[in-house]
């Protein structure tokens, strides 16, 4: 069921993703394609006002009736053909087709830029042509300014229309000046290509991306979940035995006719201890859900190291005692070293280590709290000459509820949660807990914490 929740997200999450990015990319597309049609258009329509009125401008002030050639047309277009006269075709649409006249007015600016010019008449009858001149396009055609014109083939051509005057004011006829379109919609073709081709490759690679991305995104978020299954699963355990337990005992109660007192109290001391456990591991629970959600009320002050220290070592001096170790402690520091921190939380971060020192050391042994100080840092070592921790577990004892060997006997005691509350602690502090360890040798837990100013010192003696 897990594995499949998560592969369905995942794959939400990817055909969402090339979903939205394919939006936008079409979107993108069809705004780059727009504006390469305006660029294109722009710069053919300047080159076409341009030629035209400079035409207009020169030949208009020289006619002096409707319909009639006169010299000037010659002498700006040399190629001109008269429709009336006996000019060959192969004039028209041979060699000159494929740029305007290379002399006169016209330079070898516009050569290769397929151009054509016509001079219509007053009904709309075209009079005379020069420059390219495309097959079978009407040869009448309507006077608008700017006209878009496509031959049979498909062929498309800019135009624009401007009229013509004689010195009286009258219209003389119309030049038409137009350029064809074909090296814009070849290159417009390329681009439909381009964009029909690589927008279904892009998205199928951004799906593809975006696929691979979500199952890294998700891979903290399925850890997570495992830890959360192995949590509950872990603290079901923890609950279900002290329950369990309770429960017996009250029943064979429940079966027993005549309870003597000393009976009674003897189950009265099995539950309470019972219940201590299931206060403890719940009071340990809590603990580390406020520290993961930083809602635990704290009291940050100045925290002298030096007495914590030696408070826990007369605290446990009784228990290292009882279990044949030594206990000492090594300060190698010439003065107190403070934190700024909460004191309970850091008597327990330490009070735990300790505890754990003497637990997994054998009779004979000794464990040593070493306080120094590195780089800004208060550095708490204990040592301890224990049954040592595997390389491979190092890692994972401040896992909650986790036990080296799965040992989840009453022996060792304990719930797992003990190193867990400790990085816990250590991490609301600012600071960092890591173990050196070798089976058999024993194992030295270390605890580095920010130090801050000494409250006592007179910064101005």
């Amino acid at each position: 069921m897990q594995i499949r929740l998560f592969r369905q997200t995942r794959t939400s999450l990817a055909l969402w993703y090339a979903v939205v990015m394919g939006l936008i990319l079409t979107v993108c597309g069809f705004v780059v394609y727009e504006v390469i049609i305006d660029a294109y258009l722009f710069s053919i329509n300047q080159e076409l006002e341009s030629v035209s009125g400079t035409l207009h401008d020169v030949i208009e002030p020289t006619l002096k009736k409707p319909g009639r050639m006169e010299p000037v047309f010659q002498q700006v277009l040399p190629n001109i053909c008269l429709v009336e006269s006996s000019c060959p075709t192969e004039k028209i649409f041979g060699q000159s087709q494929h740029t305007l006249p290379e002399h006169g007015l016209f330079s070898p600016v516009y050569k290769n830029k397929q151009y054509y010019i016509r001079f219509v008449n007053l009904s709309g009858r075209l009079i005379a042509a020069a420059g390219f001149q495309p097959h079978e396009l009407p040869a009448i055609v309507q006077t608008k300014v700017w006209q878009t014109l496509k031959d049979p083939q498909g062929n498309r051509y800019n135009q624009k229309t401007l009229p013509l005057h004689i010195q009286d004011n009258q219209v003389w006829g119309y030049i038409q000046v137009g350029r064809s379109l074909k090296e814009l919609d070849n290159r417009l073709a390329a681009l439909k290509l381009v964009l029909a081709l690589g927008l279904p490759i892009t998205v199928l690679l951004v799906g593809g991306s975006s696929w691979w991305l979500a199952g890294l995104a998700m891979r903290p978020i399925d850890r997570s979940y495992k830890q959360m299954q192995q949590f509950t699963s872990d603290a079901s355990h923890e609950l279900r035995t002290p329950l369990a337990a309770i429960n017996a005992t009250v029943e064979t109660i429940l079966d027993i006719e005549h309870l003597s007192e000393q009976e009674a109290r003897d189950t009265l001391a099995s539950i309470q201890r019972q219940n201590y456990r299931l206060a403890e591991l719940v009071s340990d629970l809590l603990l580390l859900s406020r520290l993961d959600q930083q809602t635990l009320a704290t009291q940050w002050v100045p925290c002298c190291l030096n007495v914590l220290i030696h408070d826990l070592i007369e605290e446990f001096s009784a228990l290292a005692s009882a279990a044949s170790l030594k206990l000492t402690s090594s300060v190698l520091s010439d003065q107190p070293l403070y934190v700024m921190g909460d004191e309970d939380q850091l008597l327990r971060l330490l009070s735990n280590l300790i505890a754990n020192a003497i637990k997994y050391t054998t009779a004979g042994g000794y464990v040593n709290v070493i306080l120094k100080c590195n780089n800004g840092y208060a550095v708490i070592e204990v040592q301890d000459t224990g049954i040592g921790i595997a390389p491979g577990e190092q890692k994972r004892i401040f896992n909650r509820f986790y036990r080296v060997n799965s040992d989840r006997s009453r022996t060792t005691g304990g719930s797992g949660l003990g190193l867990a509350i400790a990085q816990a602690i250590v991490e609301a502090h600012r600071g960092s807990l890591h173990v050196q360890s070798q089976l058999g040798k024993g194992s030295t837990f270390i605890v580095q914490l920010p130090l801050t100013v000494n409250p006592l010192s007179n910064p101005n003696p």
